[in-house]
């Protein structure tokens, strides 16, 4: 008998890889990296305020370039934590935290960092998370590296469900009852997909009367309102004014600012807390100079009031 037709034939690494892919391939669902046309309609680009293609944005970003002395050097050149800091870096973060009405600001390479960064490491040994069920995967990954006891979804955009969940727990657990476990309540302000905005105050309303002892958390990414949301672009949660209801806020840049990173806006001892215990800052090469300039060109238009000349009106309203 021919021993490469036996049933025990060892199935190769890559013959795993092409069965997938053909699996995926059926289903309509193989992802493939594409070049479009510039001729093409752009319909699901994240750059809602054109900025990528913005004259007033290019002639600043240039203009931070060229404003720096030229041994400046480009590359960051090693972790913050290492040799990749500067003081642009950091002036950047006060000058973007003082924007978001803000106790202070972290920067991250990108918003998939920040999120697996802040909820990998904030939560503690046994807390809860509760989390809408229609969060980035960024979200997903840093709560699977979490030490939380248990996390648990609530239906998407409800208070009702969030309030049912929180309830069931606060049930079951007296450390929640007594405010000894910390309870995190992970939304976005806008879903992606649908274009909704969460009902942040009933949220945070059902989060002050079911837990009174104050040991309910909310982080809230508002990676789809930066820019084009509140007053000058700062996100739903200035517009609404529960900015310090927030525990954590994150911003990401590479969408509506047409560049890179992410800051977190969080009060002095988180930031110290996730310098020391975030992997995902720790362990990765600081953005390099252009990125920070080109986060502070976008940060400069909004501040300006610019932005409504270089694509959409600068902040849409609100519909709660």
């Amino acid at each position: 008998m021919d021993p490469r037709s036996s049933p025990s034939r060892r199935t190769s690494l890559v013959d795993t890889f092409t069965g997938a892919l053909a699996r995926r391939e059926a289903k309509s669902a193989r992802r493939r990296l594409t070049v479009l046309p510039q001729s093409a309609a752009d319909f699901s680009s994240n750059d809602f305020l054109s900025l990528s293609t913005s004259t007033a944005y290019r002639e600043r970003f240039l203009a931070h370039l060229k404003d720096t002395p030229s041994s400046f050097p480009f590359a960051s050149g090693g972790s913050r934590l290492l040799d990749g800091n500067s003081a642009y870096a950091e002036e950047l973060e006060k000058f973007v935290a003082v924007f978001h009405e803000a106790p202070t600001a972290l920067l991250f390479n990108s918003g998939y960092d920040a999120n697996v960064g802040v909820l990998s490491s904030i939560p503690q040994p046994g807390d809860l998370i509760l989390y809408d069920e229609l969060i980035h995967a960024s979200a997903h990954e840093g709560m699977r590296l979490s030490r939380a006891g248990s996390r648990m979804p609530f239906s998407h955009s409800s208070p009702t469900s969030l309030r049912d969940a929180l309830q069931s727990q606060i049930v079951a657990d007296q450390r929640i009852r007594d405010g000894t476990r910390n309870v995190f309540i992970v939304i976005e302000s806008i879903y992606s997909m649908d274009g909704d905005v969460a009902p942040i105050k009933e949220f945070i309303s059902a989060v002050d009367e079911l837990l009174p002892n104050e040991n309910g958390y909310f982080i809230v990414d508002e990676a789809h309102a930066t820019g084009v949301f509140g007053p000058r672009g700062t996100g739903v949660v200035q517009e609404l004014g529960v900015q310090d209801r927030m525990f954590i806020r994150v911003h990401t840049f590479g969408k509506a600012l047409a560049s890179h990173g992410a800051m977190v806006l969080c009060g002095p001892e988180t930031r110290d807390y996730l310098i020391n215990y975030a992997r995902s800052l720790i362990y990765t090469t600081a953005l390099g100079f252009p990125f920070l300039a080109s986060i502070r060109a976008a940060y400069d238009l909004l501040s300006e009031g610019e932005t409504s000349q270089v694509g959409l009106p600068l902040a849409f309203t609100n519909s709660q």
